[in-house]
């Protein structure tokens, strides 16, 4: 029988977590032909004798398993990883997994129904964090984009809007876009992936039930990325997708945000900044930024100006959820329509 759906597990010493993370896939609802697809990136504790021990009693409850790996001196990298397991795998559709996470019983079905109803996007879920209080604004995020926003907000500094251990596609869907980056630590592999996907027109998808208990911890693969890395991808992304629509825009926050994004941008982006915006009254009354760094003569001046006497468009450089809502408060006020009128890059 055609196997429906392979759950894609990478492991590197992943022994604290894998039996709860193991068991999770043993506890799947989902009734149809499933296979759990294992690859073990160099790890050095005993999280292979944990695969092997669960291997038996996934097979005797009809889960195939495949194991690969490697034992060299040092991993290769999540996203090696992650291809290695899909290329050893054979399910029609990828349901992706981090060993350190919790599947809840209904993921792979529900999230099969949704993909299967949206070939040609990554499907994702909400999610509960532990421990709870860790990352609570990124959590809420997550969980409270709406449908739209899934697509506009693309260009933030927390990455994908459906986090990768809840992605859920089409095995043909991931051979069009992929297969993941495997430059290995330091390369943020997912939103690179999640960058394609969206240049080849996929869609986002998410599931409304929270089907993933995500877990924070320090040695999570995620914290090896450094920002800067993710700040020169996003500034690029930024400049090819939403600003060749712009013939000008504003950006909101004469800080330091804004004006590092200024400084990002290249020549040609710069000239469409036709000003800053802010509400602080001290940035407001110096009247201009002068960029000191700029090989142009005369040196760039941009106004800075209250906002509501900037013009839109809009790109936003202050973080959503800090200020007990007075900047969401001011930018409803001024009725615009997000993706048209403003993006958010924060």
């Amino acid at each position: 029988m055609e196997t429906r759906v392979s759950v894609i597990l990478p492991v590197h010493d992943a022994e604290p977590w894998l039996d709860e993370c193991l068991r999770s896939v043993l506890q799947q609802d989902f009734e149809g032909p499933m296979e759990l697809s294992v690859f073990n990136d160099a790890s050095k504790d005993k999280s292979m004798a944990i695969v092997e021990k669960w291997k038996v009693t996934l097979e005797g409850s009809g889960i195939r398993v495949v194991i690969g790996g490697h034992d060299s001196p040092s991993p290769r990298g999540v996203g090696y990883s992650k291809n290695q397991a899909i290329a050893q795998s054979s399910g029609s559709y990828l349901c992706f997994l981090d060993a350190d996470d919790v599947m809840m019983p209904p993921r792979v079905r529900l999230q099969l129904e949704a993909a299967v109803r949206h070939p040609a996007s990554i499907v994702g879920c909400q999610v509960r964090r532990e421990p709870p209080n860790s990352t609570e604004r990124y959590t809420r995020w997550i969980n409270q984009l709406t449908s739209d926003q899934l697509l506009t907000q693309v260009f933030t500094s927390n990455g994908p809007t459906v986090i990768m251990p809840s992605w859920f596609c089409s095995r043909a869907w991931f051979s069009h876009v992929g297969p993941f980056d495997e430059g290995g630590r330091g390369v943020p592999e997912d939103l690179l992936f999640f960058y394609n996907h969206l240049r080849k027109g996929g869609g986002v998808v998410r599931v409304d039930q929270s089907l993933l208990l995500y877990r924070y911890h320090p040695g999570a693969a995620t914290h090896s990325v450094l920002e800067a890395t993710i700040w020169t991808h996003r500034v690029h992304f930024l400049e090819e997708r939403a600003l060749p629509h712009w013939a000008t825009f504003t950006i909101w926050n004469a800080g330091r945000q804004g004006r590092r994004l200024y400084r990002s941008l290249t020549a040609g982006a710069q000239r469409k900044v036709v000003a800053f915006c802010d509400v602080d009254e001290n940035k407001i009354r110096k009247g201009f930024y002068c960029y000191e760094d700029s090989l142009e003569r005369p040196k760039p001046r941009v106004p800075i100006l209250h906002f509501r006497a900037a013009r839109p468009p809009f790109v936003i450089c202050v973080k959503l959820d800090l200020t007990g809502g007075a900047f969401e408060d001011n930018l409803r006020s001024l009725h615009l329509q997000e993706g048209r009128d403003f993006l958010h890059f924060s």
